[in-house]
């Protein structure tokens, strides 16, 4: 990420240095998936649509740990693998509006809160800023090269309410939780960079 963009990171030692930790990631370029694995303090394990892991992508994303998902129904094994990472004390990366779109967390899917609940992991928002501003003149669907690119780490919180509920109503508060937070951070760091 270093030789073709110039990615300005912000708020990196925020990251709990060892146990499970989920990245909630904004979404609106590309990039910013492969972006944050290239600058994040801890290796991290994204959740992939099924459909990037086509010919050479296929064994290279599975070979550097990434999890190949399903989204048009609930994908067990990807649910099953994604727990591991977490209860491996691993970080596991989501887009948590669960496709590209504005990347401002307006409308969240419930997979964030369900891995979040479920594992305990704490939740760092990630926003990046600028991945989307204008396209490169050299590949239209990436930034131009050596543009610059903010990732900015946020404060790790807890999603659930502390009681270790998992139903259907213990989910729907705790995203709503994390959309508060999501979108507080995402403002923050439009402050912090100017973006």
């Amino acid at each position: 990420m270093y030789g073709l963009w110039k990615p300005r990171v912000l708020g990196a030692w925020k990251v709990p240095a060892t146990g499970p930790v989920i990245f909630a990631v904004n979404h609106s370029h590309n990039v910013d998936g492969p972006m944050v694995m290239g600058v994040a303090p801890r290796p991290t394990h994204f959740l992939i649509k099924k459909e990037a892991f086509i010919g050479l992508l296929n064994p290279f994303l599975t070979g550097i740990g990434q999890v190949k998902v399903d989204r048009a129904s609930a994908d067990r094994t990807a649910i099953t693998r994604a727990l591991g990472v977490l209860e491996a004390g691993g970080v596991l990366g989501i887009f948590p509006e669960g496709t590209r779109g504005t990347g401002d967390f307006a409308s969240l899917r419930a997979g964030l809160a369900y891995f979040a609940v479920r594992s305990g992991a704490p939740v760092v928002p990630i926003a990046v800023l600028g991945s989307s501003d204008r396209p490169g003149r050299l590949i239209k669907g990436l930034p131009p090269l050596r543009s610059r690119v903010d990732v900015v780490f946020g404060d790790p919180f807890e999603a659930g309410d502390g009681s270790g509920r998992r139903t259907r109503k213990a989910l729907d508060e705790a995203t709503e939780r994390i959309q508060k937070q999501l979108t507080a951070h995402l403002e923050n760091a439009r402050r912090l960079t100017g973006r």
